[in-house]
Order: structure tokens, then C-alpha cells, then sequence
């Protein structure tokens, strides 16, 4: 089992503890010592005043700047984004900003991707929401091509490649791990013919009905979800594993309690047991130095093994 601290790059509200190029690169330091693997960041580059009011939405730093500052603050621990909204982005851009991030830090990125699901984020950046699925299916491919391919030719919507070669290439080969966000039956096959590994996430009715994806609630619904992808895998010859990166149930993103370490060892325990490979972390903090002391103590405490 591996673990992601999530650096909270999103707590815009204070940025002077979160957000300024030192405190980052302390808490990324902070993590790399207490021997966590990764670090994840989120993707919100416009969202309505109406989300963060009502919905308990929130701004973040873009991805790929802020884990440039974890790059150069770190020598061994994964970049993550937890996730990229691939429908924002022309794919081809997308490719070269994780391309150019996995090249400076010497092969340490991880993409994890999804469709998104925020309506109103889309309409402000011009992208098609209804085509939203489609589009990331799409992008995959290009991303793909782009990494590993000289004179490209891509037709993609609304884009077009004729002839085109991207530089630097990743540092990793054949390319960074891909990761693809998302709970639908749609969304693990996609992981599985597409990607490198699925991102799941905890989900009641309520708030999967809200990101327009399917519930899971407990850990029969994960059991469900995998054997799902592990017979979609079977059904088109997929013969790479997959890894599996969850958030685990009772350990949200935006939760006021830390993990309790007990509990925490024998949640971790029944999720490797499932085939889970990596788990994400979210630590409440009212300052980068609090932060710091909450990972140095999940890490110095036992609970990861």
C-alpha cells in the first residue's frame, strides 16, 4: 500500500499558510520526511461564486504550478493531481504541462484525470459538458500520442494534429501513469482500456447524484466496483495490473478530524485486502506549520504499516 497526502493548496481562504512558494515547499518536505510516496493537489480554475457559497466547493491553485514548486522542494515524492478536469484543457496542452513537469522532476508525475462534473465551470471556460465523456475518452488518445509519438496526426473535436511533435518528452517511459477518476461503470472502463489506474472515491446517494456518478457507500460497493473492472480487464485482454487509489470511507477530502491511528491501520487493512494499492490522505490543519506536525506524526506513529 502507498499513500498521497493532499497539500492544501486549495485553502485559498488563507493563503499565506497554504498557498506561498515556501509554505509549499515546507509542507512537501514535511511529507517526503515521514515517508509518505505522494503528494495531490485538486483542479478548480474557475468555479461559481455559487458552488463555494452554497455546496461547500472551493478555489485552488492551478495543479500544475503549485506541484512545480513540490518538484523543486523534494527529490523522491509523486506529483499527483487528484484530479485534472480533462474536458478544460485542450488535450495537446495538457500533455505538454504534465510532459514538461514529469521532465524537470525527474519522472515523478502521476496524472489522475476525470470528466468533472461542476456545469457551470464548464459553461465559464467553454467546454461541452453534455460531450464531457466523450471528449475524455478522446483526450486519452491524444495525450497518449502526444507522449510517445514523432509527427503526430490526431483529428480530435474542435482540434486537429497535422503533423505535430511534442518536446520534452516525459521523463518516465513509456510515459507518466495515468489515473481516471470516477465511479460509473463508464468511468472504470475507461481506467481500464485507457489508463494506468482507476481513482474511486466514497460516495452516498446524495453526493453522488451531485458529481453525476454512481454511489459507493461501503466497502460491498467497492468489492462490487473492482470486480467489475477486473472483469472488463479480463473481457479485452488486459493483462497490466491496475492500481487502485481510494479515499477511505470516513477519511474525506475536507474532514475536520484527522485519523484516529487504531482505526486507521485496520481501515487500510480491509482496503489492501481488496486490491486497493494506494490510498489518499486529507489532514486538517489551521497552519503549514499544524500541517506539518499532523503528517509527521501519522508517519512516525506506525499507521502505514
Amino acid at each position: 500500500m502507498k499513500y498521497s497526502v493532499q497539500l492544501p493548496t486549495d485553502r485559498v481562504d488563507a493563503f499565506g499558510e497554504f498557498g506561498t512558494a515556501e509554505a509549499i515547499a515546507e509542507m512537501a518536505r514535511s511529507v517526503e520526511a515521514a515517508g509518505f510516496d505522494a503528494v495531490f493537489v485538486t483542479d478548480h480554475p474557475f468555479p461559481s461564486d455559487r458552488f463555494v457559497r452554497e455546496a461547500g466547493g472551493h478555489h485552488a491553485l492551478d495543479p500544475f504550478v503549485a506541484l512545480s514548486f513540490v518538484a523543486a522542494a523534494t527529490t523522491r515524492l509523486k506529483l499527483q493531481t487528484h484530479i485534472l478536469v480533462l474536458p478544460y484543457r485542450n488535450p495537446f496542452l495538457t500533455a505538454q504541462a504534465a510532459a514538461s513537469l514529469d521532465a524537470v522532476s525527474g519522472g515523478r508525475v502521476i496524472l489522475g484525470v476525470a470528466a468533472g462534473y461542476l456545469k457551470d465551470e464548464f459553461e465559464a471556460l467553454g467546454a461541452d459538458f453534455e460531450g464531457r465523456n466523450a471528449f475524455c475518452d478522446e483526450a486519452l488518445r491524444a495525450i497518449r500520442a502526444a507522449w510517445t509519438e514523432d509527427g503526430l496526426h490526431f483529428e480530435g473535436s474542435g482540434y486537429r494534429a497535422a503533423g505535430h511533435t511534442l518536446r520534452p518528452r516525459p521523463a518516465q517511459r513509456p510515459h507518466p501513469p495515468i489515473w481516471v477518476g470516477g465511479n460509473s461503470k463508464r468511468a472504470i472502463r475507461r481506467a481500464v482500456e485507457l489508463g494506468d489506474g482507476w481513482l474511486p472515491i466514497p460516495a452516498p446517494e446524495r453526493m453522488a447524484d451531485f458529481i453525476h456518478t454512481a454511489a459507493i457507500r461501503n466497502l460491498d460497493d467497492l468489492r462490487e466496483r473492482l470486480a467489475y473492472a477486473r472483469a472488463h480487464a479480463e473481457k479485452i485482454g488486459r493483462e497490466r495490473p491496475l492500481d487502485v487509489c481510494f479515499v477511505p470511507f470516513g477519511l474525506r477530502m475536507g474532514d475536520s478530524d484527522g485519523p484516529e491511528p487504531r482505526a486507521f491501520r485496520s481501515r487500510m487493512a480491509e482496503l489492501e485486502d481488496l486490491g486497493v494499492t494506494w490510498v489518499t490522505l486529507t489532514l486538517p490543519a489551521r497552519t503549514s506549520s499544524d500541517f506539518c506536525d499532523r503528517v509527521a506524526r501519522l508517519g512516525g506513529d506506525g499507521s502505514r504499516s
